[in-house]
């Protein structure tokens, strides 16, 4: 069976993260692509259609794993005119009955492992959800899909099931994706007629499968990686000062070096090259890539850190920055509400809940953050912006921004 992966797209909704494609965010040292499609290989899936725009960041960096096993070709999305229009751009080279998923789909090959077709023209995947409302749904009768419905209203009630993002169809679908009016979201209506015409089944996923639509859901494809696959190990070159602690299941790579009473307790992977200050803590579900520099007396839990990060002093908790980020010392990532709410963050325009009540922040590339700045929860800084000292940052800063503060003297009353 063949499998189209969709890596192309901006990927809007994973601001400030998307100077890439989001399947290249990298997670124990490896892109989240090289994880699905190693997926995929156990599922015995190796004939692979590869969709990227014009940039082919996804073909570069999978050169740098040569993935063996796979007959892999490249199709190229010239523009970014959604799911359907890159799909669109396969169809010649598909003659039989395929899958649809995109690039981050870790678990893919475990989904669709113990697939049986029977005489379904078509199968999508679905999984329960208490959020239906920012998901497509699929309306279900006697496990045959009537109709997909994107993100209904609060007061429409469809289903329970959301659309997982993996799909069974044969090539008779693009006859019915030409029929539809072209725009951004031309692969729904088109599914959603297809499903109207022929007999359509849905598999409904039990296990937790972890998607990646928005930034803080890195954490969930995190935590499943971490759960899965990351090795207790320390390599030979470690070199540590006196009173470093290690606990739990840490993975430290090569030529790291942690100074005196540095402690990290896992799970969490210290990536290759990276240096970890005096009395520093590291701890949670932490994930430092390589080169990083975690200086003295920081506390870092649950944090997802890129490749070339340097921080200082001050505490980092549920945080993600991407790579080649500087961060002063004295800085403080509030992670939780006053109220200890759900924190909210605004996506698009859109104030969103997360659903989680512990997220600090999410910081685009190469972006400096001066000393003693403060991060509110939930809020997102840009790529190349500039956060002055001493400064409140309390909404989301636009990449290229310079961001200061402003203060002004308080007269005393006389």
């Amino acid at each position: 069976m063949q499998a189209v992966i969709l890596a192309a797209g901006e990927s809007s909704r994973f601001w400030p993260l998307n100077q890439q494609h989001k399947s290249l965010i990298k997670i124990m040292g490896k892109p989240l692509i090289l994880y699905t499609l190693n997926s995929l290989k156990k599922a015995k899936i190796k004939d692979l259609i590869i969709v990227q725009d014009l940039q082919r960041d996804v073909e570069k960096e999978l050169r740098n794993y040569q993935p063996a096993g796979f007959k892999i070709k490249y199709v190229i999305q010239k523009k970014p005119k959604g799911m359907g229009n890159a799909l669109w751009q396969c169809r010649n080279l598909l003659k039989s009955p395929f899958l649809v998923l995109n690039a981050e789909r870790i678990d893919s090959g475990e989904i669709i492992n113990n697939l049986k077709r029977k005489d379904s023209k078509a199968i999508l995947f679905g999984q329960k959800t208490e959020k239906p409302e920012l998901y497509g749904v699929m309306k279900i009768k006697k496990g045959r899909v009537l109709e997909i419905v994107e993100k209904p209203k609060k007061n429409k009630k469809v289903s329970n099931i959301r659309v997982v993002g993996i799909y069974l169809l044969s090539p008779d679908f693009f006859e019915t994706y030409q029929k539809v009016k072209k725009h951004i979201y031309d692969f729904e209506d088109a599914l959603s007629m297809y499903v109207r015409k022929n007999d359509v089944r849905v598999k409904i996923i039990k296990e937790n499968s972890p998607s990646l639509k928005y930034p803080w859901h890195l954490f969930d494809i995190e935590k499943y990686l971490f759960d899965k696959f990351l090795q207790k190990k320390i390599d030979k070159s470690f070199k540590k000062k006196k009173n470093v602690v290690i606990e739990g299941k840490v993975f430290i790579g090569k030529n790291v070096k942690a100074f005196e009473n540095a402690v990290i307790k896992g799970p969490c992977y210290i990536g290759p090259n990276s240096v970890i200050g005096n009395n520093t803590l590291i701890r949670d579900y932490s994930n430092i890539e390589d080169s990083c520099v975690i200086g003295a007396n920081a506390e870092i839990k649950r944090c997802i850190f890129q490749r070339d990060i340097h921080i200082h002093s001050g505490f980092f908790g549920d945080s993600i920055f991407d790579t080649g980020c500087r961060v002063g010392t004295g800085t403080v990532t509030a992670n939780v509400r006053l109220d200890r709410g759900e924190i909210k963050s605004e996506v698009k325009g859109e104030r969103i809940n997360t659903g989680k009540k512990f997220l600090g922040v999410v910081v685009g590339k190469n972006s400096r953050i001066g000393v003693r700045t403060s991060l509110m929860p939930g809020i997102f800084i840009g790529s190349e912006t500039t956060i002055g000292p001493s400064s409140l940052v309390a909404k989301n800063v636009p990449d290229k921004t310079i961001f200061y503060t402003k203060f002004r003297k308080i007269k005393k009353k006389r």
